[in-house]
């Protein structure tokens, strides 16, 4: 019964958010947004000094406009990777669990020490959230090597299946810490591509202007510099916050691993420095 309860504790899932995972679905309606903006708001009369001709910007959101097809892409992206900074937010909130991860440790740490395994089990269901999944996992192999079906191994092969199990319970949970975070990272590289793409079309169109005959079209020239400009600075300020995203919820996820392994690593060492093998 204790092995069957070892197995089934890692499939506890985090309670609350743990993340979208149709996030194709995101992109989709990201794009459904941006272009709606695109072709509605900044390519609105008001914002133009000649109704109905879309020449000759009023304002900024006019000049937005002139960038060209390329610029809503980029608004893609953009939307994106702030739709998914948000994701990512509430569903590491939940993993983290409702108390400050340290101090969770600590206790933990605490417990183990005194050989207080209800305390521990207390802790973690006070706690919730990936990291106290995984520790009850543990916690529960803990248990069984006691109790169990495998209380006649030996100590060392004890010690190795609480560590299985803990190394299982958090192949469990990594999913929900990273998913997403591949799309934050691709978008990083796409923004400036993306921005680099709006450059070079706005650049063909001034060189264009420049080849006529009869000397260079300056509204032409000028529409085709304002292009490459635009897209160029939304391209360089997607990849910006697709960098900090991603930066900063991997050194979430880094912390929340560690914190994983050094829990791990004191459950497996608790049951070594306090059982003799009597086998």
């Amino acid at each position: 019964m204790a092995t069957t309860q070892q197995k089934a504790a890692p499939q506890k899932k985090s309670e609350g958010f743990t993340g979208v995972r149709g996030a194709f679905w995101i992109i989709i309606v990201c794009a459904v947004v941006a272009f709606t903006l695109f072709y509605t708001w900044f390519a609105n009369d008001m914002h133009f000094q000649d109704p109905g001709t879309n020449e000759h910007p009023a304002d900024v959101w006019g000049t937005i406009f002139k960038g060209g097809v390329v610029v809503p892409v980029i608004h893609t992206l953009l939307l994106t990777v702030l739709a998914m900074s948000i994701e990512r937010w509430l569903a590491l909130k939940t993993a983290f669990g409702k108390g400050a991860l340290p101090k969770f440790v600590a206790n933990i740490k605490a417990a183990l020490n005194a050989n207080d395994l209800a305390k521990a089990n207390q802790l973690c269901d006070q706690q919730k959230g990936s990291v106290a999944n995984v520790v009850k996992a543990s916690l529960n192999a803990y248990a069984d090597m006691e109790h169990g079906a495998n209380a006649n191994l030996r100590k060392a092969q004890k010690v190795a299946k609480i560590q299985q199990a803990h190394e299982e319970a958090t192949q469990l949970e990594m999913p929900t810490l990273t998913m997403n975070l591949p799309i934050v990272a691709t978008i990083v590289t796409l923004g400036t591509l993306t921005g680099l793409l709006g450059t070079v079309t706005g650049m063909i169109k001034s060189f264009s202007a420049l080849s006529t005959s009869g000397g260079a079209d300056s509204t032409a020239l000028s529409a085709g510099i304002s292009e490459a400009l635009i897209n160029t600075a939304f391209g360089i300020a997607t990849s910006w916050c697709a960098v900090v995203s991603y930066n900063y919820f991997s050194n979430k996820v880094d912390k929340l691993t560690y914190a994983l392994d050094e829990v791990g690593y004191s459950i497996a060492q608790t049951y070594e420095a306090n059982h003799t093998d009597e086998a």
